[in-house]
């Protein structure tokens, strides 16, 4: 049977693959980013409350009023940002279709898309599927910073988009004001739109989240892009969302409303409860997810990997060149079967997979114990290569 060109310009997802070999393997699954602990109990008694009040049939295909309002009013308490949730908001099945309905409103074909990588898997076939083409710029090793030069020369009159991701997956970095505001400047210079995945934006333990619609000039020409999968622990009820001005909100939910007509009407009940919850709520998550990276980093280097403490998010790049010669793939296949300990290659996160050869990512949403157990396993490591 006949296959469209373009499915053959991408692979399957790797991260999701990994999770497979996990399951196969038994081994300890840090390779996708999902916790294995509960999500806050006042949101599932909200879900369930919800399906026996009979919320169970289409909610308004952009979102369900409730959970645009409490979103919109999120963003004025915390960052200022006036947000009118009757036209400048989209909830959609995870910020993962906000993102590819975003891509396929604003991005033409033959458009030029700036892509900082490594980036998450999805942004290269997100800039494919909408006949766009990603120009990659890459952070520098070991401390992932941003080359302003570099990001500079990336920019020309077809440049269309730049994805931002902050705090960032894989790295971990957390862009700062400075590299930021560089990013709006090129932005307003070429006419350009600034699409900004923020889903890990309460998960910080270095630097400040900075909200590129907030910056001068930048209102009308970002889309913000965030959901509750990772802040409320439920990658399961894909609720994520897009913030944009009236004309391109419009253009998203169309593709939207073609792509998956609507989420979930009852989560989407509950993720209104959640959005409210006060800043205590946010503070301890972010404290809770330091001590899991403060845990994991300890056994990384111990177990012989070279890595940077992220500022954010919860997934370390990690250096494996001076434990094997192996590529990436099958040295994350063997640390799963042999070792126990499932991992992301880091090719995943590059278009060129020459260039992460020695990478591998853990991800350390997860218990307490979970890690203990993998920094079990990891402890003996050296004595196996």
């Amino acid at each position: 049977m006949h296959t469209a060109a373009r499915t053959a310009t991408f692979a399957e997802s790797m991260i999701r693959e990994m999770t497979r070999v996990a399951n196969r393997t038994g081994a300890v699954n840090l390779a996708q980013g999902f916790p294995d602990f509960p999500m806050p109990a006042p949101m599932k008694d909200a879900a369930c409350a919800a399906i026996h009040g009979d919320v169970n049939q289409y909610a308004i295909t952009w979102g369900s009023p409730a959970l645009r309002l409490a979103i919109a009013e999120k963003y004025r308490r915390w960052y200022g940002m006036e947000v009118d949730p009757e036209t400048d908001v989209t909830v959609c099945c995870g910020g993962t279709e906000a993102m590819a309905a975003t891509f396929l409103a604003l991005v033409d074909p033959g458009d030029e898309v700036v892509v900082i990588e490594p980036y998450y898997e999805n942004y290269g076939p997100d800039a494919i599927l909408s006949a766009a083409k990603p120009v990659y710029v890459p952070l520098e090793p070991p401390n992932w910073t941003l080359d302003g030069d570099r990001l500079r020369k990336a920019f020309s009159k077809k440049t269309r988009a730049i994805v931002v991701n902050s705090p960032h997956n894989p790295s971990g970095r957390v862009f700062t004001r400075d590299e930021m505001s560089l990013i709006a400047e090129l932005c307003i210079e070429y006419d350009a739109i600034a699409i900004t995945d923020e889903i890990y934006e309460h998960i910080i333990y270095a630097g400040n989240h900075h909200v590129l619609a907030t910056f001068p000039g930048m209102k009308d020409r970002t889309v913000t892009i965030s959901g509750l999968s990772k802040t409320f622990s439920c990658t399961g009820w894909r609720l994520g969302y897009a913030i944009a001005p009236q004309l391109a909100s419009t253009a998203i939910r169309k593709v939207h409303d073609f792509l998956t007509v609507g989420a979930p009407a009852p989560l989407q009940a509950a993720g209104a409860i959640g959005m409210a919850f006060d800043r205590d709520y946010y503070n301890r998550m972010a404290l809770d997810y330091r001590a899991r990276r403060d845990l994991i980093m300890p056994a990384l280097h111990e177990a012989g990997f070279k890595c940077t403490a992220p500022e954010g998010a919860y997934y370390v790049l990690a250096d494996f060149s001076g434990l094997s010669d192996l590529a990436d793939v099958p040295f994350a296949m063997w640390l799963a079967e042999e070792i126990g300990v499932a991992t992301v290659p880091g090719s995943t996160f590059y278009h060129d997979a020459g260039t992460a050869k020695n990478y591998t990512r853990f991800a350390f949403c997860k218990k307490l114990e979970t890690l203990e157990r993998a920094a079990e396993r990891l402890s003996k490591l050296a004595a196996r290569v």
